[in-house]
């Protein structure tokens, strides 16, 4: 899970670094990106991805274009990257669903861990555990105590087998010791409609999906999955809080190019990138998306992935969870 604190600091030093064309770097980019986004258009990653991107393409001087190639968990959209050529003309923007915990459901036709070089992990989504604003608990240990005294009484709306917001409720699950009837629906907006309208009790979803409905009171969240309250909802407690430190997790979002791409590029596309994401107006509108801006070096990627990778295979394995 990423480390928010002093982030803003960190992308002021980095936007200040931002070489001019021409100079030391070279002159990429000569010509237009294309950055594949793993996932459906529309979707969250999706609308942070055109929103960082038209801002990268300015800082560097040419266009940076989503190309959506999705299924298989996000993994079909990693191949064609794996595959791709190693210049820096095609990245990857992808999240912790697709690069450490789809690895551990289904086959991948590329080595997960070489196949790739980071530019760097660019922002997070908090994960937000919610009941309906009917539901008795007011708290989260409320939650947990209600859990615990009535075992089987809760239902969990799942928004998809596999995905960071379900592995996120089932470490919630085995760390608090409870367990909840999973029911499955098509994606975060049908999950949360479910527990608006008492179909299930409760969710795990990222701040993406949920921070309107919060705002207006539709639901209560009674925690985010973190050591720390988030900037996005500072009136919700953490799951530390709540005596829960394990339960940590957010969507993080990396940005990625095949392995072998030459330094120069990287650091051209980590620079355009902090730049990017230092600009105020992006900032603000990806308060309104739910996202955090952040920052962290790819240098950091190779330990980062692989402890990822082996937390979330270790859940997985534990709780018997598999896709069909």
């Amino acid at each position: 899970m990423i480390d928010r604190r002093g982030w803003l600091a960190g992308l002021a030093t980095a936007a200040a670094s931002v070489p001019a064309a021409g100079q030391a770097q070279g002159d990429y980019p000569a010509r237009p990106v294309t950055v594949i986004v793993p996932f459906g258009a529309g979707g969250s990653t999706d609308a942070f991805a055109r929103l960082v991107l038209q801002r990268l393409g300015t800082e560097l001087g040419r266009p940076f274009a989503v190309d959506n190639r999705f299924g298989a968990s996000g993994t079909i959209g990693a191949a064609a990257v794996a595959r791709a050529r190693p210049d820096g003309y095609t990245l990857l923007l992808t999240t912790i669903s697709a690069f450490a915990m789809a690895p551990n459901l289904l086959p991948v036709p590329y080595d997960n861990e070489r196949a790739f070089a980071a530019v760097g992990l660019i922002g997070s989504m908090p994960m937000f555990l919610l009941v309906s604003r009917d539901h008795p608990a007011r708290t989260l240990a409320e939650y947990v105590d209600l859990a615990r005294r009535a075992p089987g009484r809760e239902n969990f709306a799942n928004a998809g087998t596999g995905s960071s917001a379900h592995l996120a409720a089932e470490l919630f699950f085995q760390e608090a010791g409870i367990r909840a009837n999973d029911v499955g629906y098509r994606g975060a907006a049908p999950a949360v409609q479910a527990v608006m309208s008492g179909e299930a009790s409760m969710t795990v979803l990222p701040s993406s999906a949920v921070m309107g409905f919060i705002a207006s009171g539709e639901v209560r969240a009674l925690a985010v999955a973190s050591l720390r309250r988030v900037a996005l909802a500072p009136e919700v407690a953490s799951f530390a809080e709540a005596g829960l430190p394990g339960v940590q997790v957010s969507e993080d979002l990396a940005l990625l190019a095949p392995a072998g791409t030459p330094d120069a590029v990287l650091d051209r596309l980590r620079a355009g990138m902090a730049a990017a994401m230092a600009a105020p107006e992006v900032r603000e509108r990806l308060v309104a998306l739910g996202v955090e801006p952040n920052i962290r070096p790819g240098g950091e990627w190779p330990d980062y992935l692989r402890g990822e990778v082996s937390r979330w295979g270790q859940l997985i394995r534990a709780r018997g969870i598999s896709v069909q």
